[in-house]
Parts: structure tokens; sequence; C-alpha cells
């Protein structure tokens, strides 16, 4: 399914489920505004520089190879990688965030095939793909170990992905979006993993982690209500210099490659 077609959740096949992951963003409102809710702003446009950022030094020179972006939203990282000269695909479980990638993509005339599909169910071969990225889509999920797992199955070397750190400020917005969720609130509830888990459930699929990137000590949230770059610049290298973005730094995002290739 090309980036021309036209998608839609009531084709067969469509990804279906009662999970927020999967009725919040199959909202035409929220694809339309989610860009300017996640990018927008001094701090918004600080994530988005740092994700692109994260992902090209982490994949290294992407020219002609098959990358495949696994939640991919509104296509930003795809469209990032397919800039960079990949063969960048796109798939994500919202028809309507799928619009809009695709409008994106027609508008800035950098190629990338959009396709409707479930990160707990990648419908590609083993290892089709030198590459799996996936961002912001782990903390989402219903099953992210199934996630992860699939991400491993279809790389050929590596996965990019990354998640709010268990041990984090992010936890404590965790447990209060949660709560907010089981009085009927409709919030993105999403969950913090651990760094052991991660790693166990990358061993099992042979992959180890070659590096990790940490982000901020203190909520974005906060950084965002702040509103200044600068602000959270001085702060957060504060805190790095004790120490505390190492043992509390989130989100994590990890480069993790098949076991033998370190």
């Amino acid at each position: 399914m090309s980036a021309d077609q036209r998608l839609s959740s009531s084709e067969p096949g469509a990804p279906t489920g009662d999970h927020y992951s999967y009725a919040l963003y199959a909202d035409p409102a929220m694809a339309d505004r989610f860009d300017a809710m996640r990018f927008s702003g001094p701090i918004g446009t600080l994530l988005a520089e740092t994700q692109d950022r994260v992902i090209a030094e982490f994949l290294g020179a992407v020219a002609g190879r098959r990358i495949l972006d696994v939640g991919t939203g509104t296509g930003r990282a795809a469209l990032g990688l397919a800039r960079r000269g990949a063969e960048a695909t796109g798939i994500d479980a919202s028809a309507e965030m799928l619009r809009v990638a695709r409008a994106r993509s027609d508008a800035s005339g950098t190629p990338v095939t959009f396709a409707l599909g479930d990160a707990h169910h990648l419908g590609y071969a083993d290892r089709s793909f030198w590459a799996a990225v996936s961002l912001r889509v782990l903390m989402h999920t219903p099953d992210w170990r199934v996630c992860l797992s699939e991400l491993c199955r279809v790389a050929e070397d590596r996965v990019v992905f990354d998640y709010p750190a268990a041990r984090s400020a992010a936890a404590l917005q965790a447990v209060g979006r949660r709560a907010l969720a089981a009085v009927g609130r409709p919030v993105e509830a999403y969950r913090v993993l651990r760094t052991r888990d991660v790693r166990d459930t990358l061993s099992a699929c042979g992959f180890q982690i070659e590096r990790t990137h940490r982000q901020f000590v203190l909520p974005i949230t906060f950084h965002k209500m702040i509103g200044s770059r600068d602000v959270t610049a001085v702060v957060e290298r504060v805190l790095a210099q004790v120490g505390l973005l190492r043992l509390l730094g989130s989100p994590v995002t990890v480069v993790a490659v098949r076991c033998g290739r370190l």
C-alpha cells in the first residue's frame, strides 16, 4: 500500500481495538492537531530536533537502506529518514494519522510508503528491513513486549525505540494519568518501563543494547509549562553535571543490534 492510496479504518484487515491507543488516534481531530500538540513551541521544537539528531546518530548512513517506522503517526521519523536517502516505510494503526502523514509526504515531495498495520503483528517477513524504528509507541501499546519482539523480528541489523523510564519523574505522571483514566477521563494513560525488562526482552530476541540517550531529568510537561529552551538547557545541564540525568533521565532512546554485531 503506497502513500497515494486512500486508507480507511473500515477497510478489511484494519487494526481495531478498545484500548485508548487505538481509539484516541482514530479521531480525525486528534490527527490534525497532533504535531501542534507534540512539537510546537520552543520545547516541542527541541523535542523534534533532538529526536531527529538521535535517530541520525544511532542509524548512521541510511541512503539506500530499507527502514520501517512502526507507529509512524504523522510520518515525522519516516519522512526524516527518506530525506536522508532511506527507502522508508511507515505503518500505523490509525488511518487518520496516516492521512496526515501522506499529505505531508505529498506536500514535501518526499517519497515514503505508508501502510495501515498493527505494531503487534507486522505484516513483513523476518529481517526484511535493515532497521526498524518505533518512537513514542511502546509506552502506549497494549503489549509492549510483543511489539518490541516484532521490531526485532523484521530488522536485519538494528532497532531504535524509546520509552519513559520507570525510575524517572515520568513515572509519577504516569500514575496520575492512569488514575484519571480509571475514572473515565480521556487521557493517554501510558506506561513506564524498567531498563532491565527492556534488556531481557531484547536478549530473548537475539538483540543487545549498543547505546542509549536520556533526554530530561524533569518532566517534559514542566519544561513545556516554562516554555524556554534557555531555561531548560541550564536546568538540565546542572542536573546532568551532578549525575541525575544518567540515573533518572527520560525518555530513554535505545539503539539495539543483533547479538554478534557489537
